[in-house]
């Protein structure tokens, strides 16, 4: 068996359980949401041992050093092996989801997406006095 050297950043975010398809993973590349080493990249781009990654997955950013390689996805204790996070990366991370807890951002807080429904209409109305 070969030992793999280097591998497509898409397949790696993928088997590091970053992101659930390799469709989304590539996605998130393309939209820059994944840099290697501070720059943008494309889902095709080989990623190397201690390369360092900084991916924005939704609220979070996490800074990564690649530590390994998988020819297939794993379980998540086996994904977690493949990388490891630094030290500042995580600090800020931790630091960001407290502050995410102490005060919620109003417009994340808001139950319903889009438009109002039938009945927060109505009371939109009557509280305007319509």
């Amino acid at each position: 068996m070969t030992e793999l050297t280097s591998e497509r950043i898409d397949k790696w975010l993928w088997a590091a359980r970053f992101f659930k398809t390799r469709s989304l993973a590539q996605e998130a590349v393309e939209l820059g949401r994944v840099k290697l080493n501070g720059e943008r990249i494309k889902p095709a781009k080989e990623v190397k041992l201690s390369d360092k990654l900084e991916i924005h997955r939704g609220e979070d950013v996490f800074e990564v050093l690649v530590a390994g390689f998988s020819l297939q996805r794993g379980p998540a204790s086996v994904a977690r092996e493949l990388y490891m996070e630094t030290e500042e990366g995580q600090r800020r991370r931790e630091e960001r989801a407290v502050l995410r807890k102490l005060a919620v951002e109003p417009a994340l807080d808001r139950t319903s997406k889009g438009r109002p429904t039938k009945r927060e209409g109505r009371e939109l109305r009557r509280l305007r006095g319509y």
